[in-house]
């Protein structure tokens, strides 16, 4: 049973892919006081007169035009329905629990101003699992994902609960309180900061460390069947280059495949494999150590302040800060160089396949099948891995060099975070079924290998796993079949220990 999740001074990505993901998710007395101090703090500045941006002015290229008091709250309410203008279908519940979760944390810094009655709401919206509906496409940055979540508050838009859409009046219903009537700054704070690409990001993190597992499960059975020379991923050997994602696969190659029957068989029989099998520890560590620098990004974007305006001092002296805090230029330059590491790790798989599956080098039966010709077995399904690597290097362009100009000239310099990271959740849906192909691949090698020689403990281990949920193929299913079932399994089985 996933625990609850506690806020005190920051979430991690962790914490927040736990929430995305079923997580319920409280304040802590502190995070609680940060928020009531912050409201004093937007009070203050309302009651003196103090100009700030989106408080008493309008946004974007309307910064300077001064809002009065009494139009302070139809300011809030009229961002919120200007800004929900996403189309597209609409993001998962996962991804939208993970948004929230990153909002609540934004909020949580004691920086932004919005009463604790509206974080209240988002919490019990997300503890509930009432999810407001958010449409995917159509946003450069931020605005119209979270302004859809914010409707749901004041009553407006859709939610899902239980699998069923209901109206944010509904959705209000549900959680037992009226719909908001939003004060000064609260309609800007909903849809500010960077929590849109935190949140993806978070997500994104979660599958992909899962997903490194994998590849390095599925890298290890293909080199077994394909007879590698293991010295090439000997720790002496290994050791020559300095890296932490290297010496980690290395291990776990070294542990899949140290006491291999099938590998002292074919031990010397080639000088060097393939870069394809060679190299596995160089590009999937390379990976792993993109993965660490990106998890170093996004732990700092969650324990920063990511609202423009943000607010400090006190009631008895009120500050407001304009800066640029919501741009997150960091989390898209580190998400399109994980979205292209993501793409790697297909692209080296997809290669792996094509020797499995190739008698010239595999030394089994043409495409994995006793009777080619009659059955064309794991023929078509490297054509799927290869159209998927396709699609993964058109998704791997960089978001973050997008550029654009809005709000007539005031923003312009855009950098996509949430693009970015939404096309690296599009690379890792990829990646998972071509990880899936491998694996079948894989395990209906060990089919056709002669009984008298054994895979590793660990591998025939993993052979026996897959095989317990897909059964060997003779042309006699659909192939898609067999890949939803091995998607299945890979998200719920974790490898080993250096997953999680």
């Amino acid at each position: 049973m996933t625990q609850d999740v506690v806020l005190s001074s920051s979430l991690s990505w962790q914490q927040i892919a736990a929430v995305a993901n079923g997580a319920r998710l409280a304040l802590a007395p502190e995070a609680r006081e940060r928020i009531v101090k912050a409201r004093k703090i937007v009070d203050a500045l309302v009651e003196r007169g103090i100009k700030g941006y989106g408080i008493n002015t309008g946004v974007g290229a309307l910064c300077d035009v001064i809002i009065d008091r009494d139009r302070q709250q139809a300011l809030s309410h009229n961002i919120l329905m200007s800004h929900a203008c996403g189309v597209g279908d609409p993001l998962g519940l996962v991804e939208t629990r993970a948004i929230m979760a990153a909002q609540i944390n934004n909020f949580a810094h004691g920086a932004s101003g919005v009463r604790i009655e509206v974080v209240d709401a988002l919490l019990a919206l997300l503890n509930a699992n009432c999810i407001p509906v958010v449409p995917s496409r159509g946003s450069v940055g931020y605005l119209t994902h979270a302004a859809s979540i914010g409707l749901v508050l004041i009553g407006h838009g859709h939610a899902v609960q239980g699998g069923v859409r209901i109206t944010g009046t509904e959705a209000c219903r549900q959680i037992g309180i009226s719909p908001l009537q939003l004060e000064a700054k609260e309609g800007l704070s909903l849809v500010n900061g960077t929590p849109c690409a935190t949140g993806l990001a978070c997500v994104a993190l979660s599958r992909l460390q899962l997903l490194m597992g994998w590849a390095d499960t599925a890298a290890a059975l293909s080199a077994e069947n394909l007879g590698c020379q293991i010295t090439a991923f000997s720790e002496k050997a290994l050791g020559l280059r300095k890296s932490d994602g290297l010496q980690k696969v290395g291990s776990i190659l070294r542990d899949y495949l140290g006491d291999s029957p099938m590998l002292a068989a074919s031990a010397g029989k080639r000088t060097q494999d393939p870069l394809s099998v060679r190299a596995v520890p160089q590009v999937h560590g390379t990976v792993r150590d993109l993965f660490d620098n990106t998890v170093e990004t996004v732990e700092r974007e969650l324990a920063s302040v990511t609202d423009n305006p943000a607010v400090s001092g006190d009631a008895s002296t009120p500050e407001v800060h304009s800066q640029a805090h919501a741009v997150g230029a960091a989390l898209g330059l580190v998400l399109d160089g994980l979205a292209v590491a993501a793409a790697e790790l297909a692209a080296i798989s997809e290669r792996r396949i094509d020797r499995l599956v190739n008698p010239m080098v595999s030394g089994l039966p043409a495409f994995l099948v006793p009777e080619s010709g009659v059955c064309s077995g794991y023929m078509i399904a490297q054509y799927t891995a290869v159209a998927l690597v396709a699609e993964n290097r058109r998704l791997a362009a960089p978001a973050s060099l997008d550029g654009g100009i809005t709000s007539a000239l005031q923003e312009d310099i855009l950098t996509h975070a949430t693009p970015a990271a939404w096309k690296l959740l599009g690379i890792l849906d990829n990646l998972e079924t071509v990880l899936g192909i491998e694996l079948l691949a894989a395990a209906q090698a060990y089919d056709l290998r002669a009984e008298d020689v054994a895979p590793a403990k660990r591998t025939g281990k993993v052979y026996a796993d897959i095989r317990a949920v897909v059964p060997s193929y003779r042309d006699d299913r659909p192939m898609h079949d067999d890949f939803n079932a091995i998607r299945t399994f890979m998200k719920a089985t974790f490898i080993n220990q250096e997953i999680g």
